[in-house]
């Protein structure tokens, strides 16, 4: 039975790929972004399957609005993908309060407001899945990606609430943790900070490490999400790439020592 996908940010990198796998997989998609001529081409070639949808997800009202129309552009919703994001990178210092709440504005309460929006939807028809895409960097801050972590992160805590508290409803919802994919999140979709230069040595270290390397296509991710759509008892959460998960269990595995070392100096409080 063919299913009907939501995906924000759908007009590049990893929601394009998803955009184009559940096509080919003969699915409905609603692929919403701001900006939708990109999709000109993948619309002509499947003109009963695709609905573009202009929509800014850091507007609440739109998001709303554009639920409805999704909705009623196939009679239903059966996978909805959180994947609309920005970059912002630089120190946190750096950052300025308006690059700040503009970034938050897209990756927190973006995914927040489509998520507040599908819901009564989904529980109305009995169940749905919810796939928030975060980041295998979630689990904690880095130099210059603080902010997208952060925000990343925060959406990783509302999500495992919103996965309780909906299941009663049969919806499943899945955190994905992105590995680095070419996406172009660090060219289109980035802000930079205006550098100050006591970082500079930090900043020009961090450079080196990260070289010139863009990652794998977002095409090479796009089998496991739509693996993952299809399982019946899909995992809470998921990585997303091989060296992603080293890394992710890694740094599990060093926080959970780091705890341990320290349990004689924690439990001298009684709480």
């Amino acid at each position: 039975m063919s299913r009907v996908w939501f995906i924000t940010g759908a007009s590049r990198g990893l929601g394009r790929a998803f955009t184009e796998a559940a096509l080919e997989a003969g699915d409905r998609v609603i692929a919403a972004a701001r900006n939708v001529e990109p999709l000109d081409s993948l619309a002509a070639e499947h003109p009963d399957r695709l609905v573009r949808l202009p929509l800014d997800a850091s507007d609440r009202a739109a998001v709303f609005e554009g639920v409805e129309r999704a909705t009623a552009a196939f009679g239903r919703l059966d996978v909805v993908v959180n994947n609309a994001g920005t970059m912002l990178l630089g120190m946190v210092e750096e950052a300025t309060e308006e690059q700040i709440r503009a970034h938050f504005a897209v990756n927190l309460f973006g995914a927040l407001w489509v998520t507040q929006a599908v819901l009564p939807h989904l529980r109305a028809q009995g169940g749905g899945r919810i796939l928030q895409v975060t980041t295998m960097g979630t689990g904690g801050g880095f130099p210059m990606t603080g902010l997208y972590a952060a925000g990343k992160s925060a959406l990783d805590s509302i999500s495992e609430a919103v996965a309780m508290e909906a299941e009663q409803f049969g919806v499943k919802l899945t955190i994905v943790q992105m590995g680095g994919y070419d996406t172009g999140l660090f060219t289109a979709g980035t802000t930079m900070t205006a550098p100050a230069p006591h970082y500079q040595r930090l900043r020009d270290q961090l450079i080196e490490m990260w070289g010139d390397d863009a990652g794998p296509a977002p095409s090479t991710a796009a089998p496991v999400i739509m693996e993952l759509a299809g399982l019946p008892e899909p995992p809470r959460r998921l990585v997303v790439g091989g060296a992603s998960y080293d890394m992710v269990l890694a740094g599990v595995e060093e926080r959970a020592a780091a705890y341990r070392a320290w349990e004689h100096l924690s439990r001298k409080a009684p709480g």
